[in-house]
C-alpha cells in the first residue's frame, strides 16, 4: 500500500453506478464521509468515500444524487468498514436515505483490543501498517470545488487503509475470542442511529444537575428538551442556536406562567420569547397539570454517602473486569451507565443490567455489588 493511490472522482449517477458495480462482489469495502454541519442540524454531505481495496471513489454529492445501487451497497452486500462511525451513519442516513449494514467500526474494533477507545485514524493506521498519513487537510473546506489534489488525496487516503487495518484487528479479535463482541456493538451502533427521533425524549437525562430538580421540573425539563430536539431537526437549525440546555434548564427550575416571568430566566433571548414563548409556556403548563402520580421520581443526589458508596462498589466490579481484559473500563461500562444502575437501586427500580457480551460478564457482580452494600 502506497500514500498515492488511485482516486476516481465521481459526480454522476452513471459513473456512481459504475462504481458501485466494481466493488458489488467485495466481502469488505471502506467507507467514510465529509461534512459540514456548524450551521444546520443535519450534517451537509461534502464527500463519500468508498474502496474495495483498489481505486478510491470519492462521490461528490453536492453534484450526484444517492442512486438505487448505491443505497443497496450501504443496506446489503459487503461488510461496510467506517471509524468512528457515528457522525457518518447520521450523514449516510440523511443523504441516502437508509442504514448502513452490516457494520463494522475499526474504532470500536481496536478498543476491544485494549487500545485507546478514542484512537483515531492516522494513529489507527501507524499502528497497523506503519505509514503516517498526512494530517494537512483535517480542517479543510470540503463544500469548496474544486477540491484541491491535496483534498483528494487526504479523502482517498481515509478509506485506502482500512481493509488492511482490518485484517489486522480482525484476526486478533479472533484470538481473543472478541470478534462476536464486535459484531454484536456494532449491530448496536446502527440500532441506536435508527433511533436517532425517538431518543428525543431521553435527551434530557444527559443533564447532569437533572437531580437538582423535583418531579414537576424535571417533567418539564423532559418535555421541553423533547420539544427542542424536534424542532431543531424541523427547521434544520443546530440545537443551541434555538435554545441551549442552559435555557431550558432555568425554565424548568423556575416554572414560569407568564411571558414576564419567562424573561426572568437567565441567559434567554427575546428572541426566543417573541418566537416560541407561547410554547415554552404551553410545556410548562403542561408539566405543572400533570397529576403527581404520572410524574418521574425524584432523583437522588450523587453528594450522598448512599450514592457513592454505590457508586463505588460498582466502580470496582468494572474496574476488576476491565484489568483482567486488558481493557478501559469506559469500554465496558459509562459512568452514565454504572449511575444509572445507583439511581434504580436507591429509588427501588429494576436495575437497568447491560445486555449482551456485557451483561454476561458483569450483571451478576454488580448485583452482588449492590446487594453487598444494602446489606451493610
Amino acid at each position: 500500500m502506497t500514500l498515492t493511490p488511485e482516486i476516481r472522482w465521481i459526480d454522476t449517477p452513471e459513473a456512481l453506478d459504475d462504481a458501485c458495480a466494481e466493488v458489488a462482489d467485495a466481502e469488505v469495502i471502506a467507507l467514510d464521509t465529509e461534512f459540514f454541519r456548524e450551521k444546520t442540524f443535519h450534517p451537509v454531505p461534502a464527500l463519500i468515500q468508498f474502496s474495495a481495496g483498489g481505486a478510491a471513489h470519492l462521490v461528490d454529492p453536492l453534484a450526484v444524487d444517492c442512486t438505487e445501487s448505491f443505497r443497496d451497497l450501504l443496506a446489503e452486500g459487503p461488510l461496510k468498514l467506517l471509524h468512528a462511525s457515528s457522525e457518518d451513519l447520521e450523514v449516510l442516513a440523511h443523504w441516502a436515505g437508509i442504514s448502513v449494514a452490516p457494520l463494522v467500526d475499526t474504532q470500536v474494533a481496536q478498543a476491544l483490543l485494549g487500545e485507546d477507545p478514542a484512537m483515531g485514524y492516522q494513529r489507527l493506521v501507524e499502528h497497523w501498517t506503519g505509514m503516517n498519513l498526512p494530517k494537512d487537510e483535517t480542517r479543510s473546506d470540503w463544500l469548496a470545488r474544486p477540491l484541491s489534489d491535496s483534498q483528494r488525496l487526504y479523502a482517498a487516503l481515509d478509506v485506502s487503509f482500512l481493509l488492511q487495518v482490518w485484517e489486522g484487528q480482525r484476526a486478533a479479535l479472533e484470538r481473543q475470542e472478541r470478534l462476536a463482541w464486535l459484531l454484536e456493538d456494532c449491530r448496536e451502533l446502527v440500532a441506536q442511529a435508527l433511533r436517532s427521533n425517538a431518543a428525543d425524549g431521553q435527551w434530557y437525562r444527559r443533564h447532569r444537575q437533572l437531580w437538582r430538580l423535583p418531579p414537576r421540573g424535571i417533567e418539564a425539563y423532559r418535555l421541553l428538551t423533547t420539544w427542542r430536539e424536534g424542532e431543531a431537526r424541523r427547521r434544520n437549525l443546530p440545537r443551541g442556536w434555538l435554545v441551549n440546555d442552559r435555557v431550558l434548564y432555568g425554565v424548568a427550575e423556575r416554572l414560569p406562567e407568564n411571558r414576564h416571568q419567562l424573561a426572568e430566566v437567565d441567559d434567554i433571548k427575546p428572541g426566543l420569547i417573541k418566537r416560541d414563548g407561547d410554547t415554552l409556556l404551553a410545556l410548562v403548563r403542561e408539566a405543572r397539570q400533570r397529576d403527581a402520580e404520572s410524574l418521574p421520581a425524584a432523583l437522588p443526589s450523587p453528594m450522598t454517602p448512599a450514592f457513592k458508596q454505590r457508586l463505588k462498589a460498582l466502580k470496582r466490579v468494572v474496574n476488576g473486569a476491565a484489568e483482567r481484559l486488558g481493557l478501559a473500563p469506559e469500554v465496558l461500562l459509562r459512568r452514565r451507565d454504572l449511575e444509572a444502575l445507583v439511581v434504580a437501586d436507591l429509588t427501588g427500580q429494576a436495575l437497568p443490567q447491560p445486555g449482551g457480551w456485557r451483561g454476561e460478564l458483569l450483571a451478576d457482580d454488580l448485583a452482588r455489588a449492590l446487594d453487598e452494600v444494602n446489606d451493610r
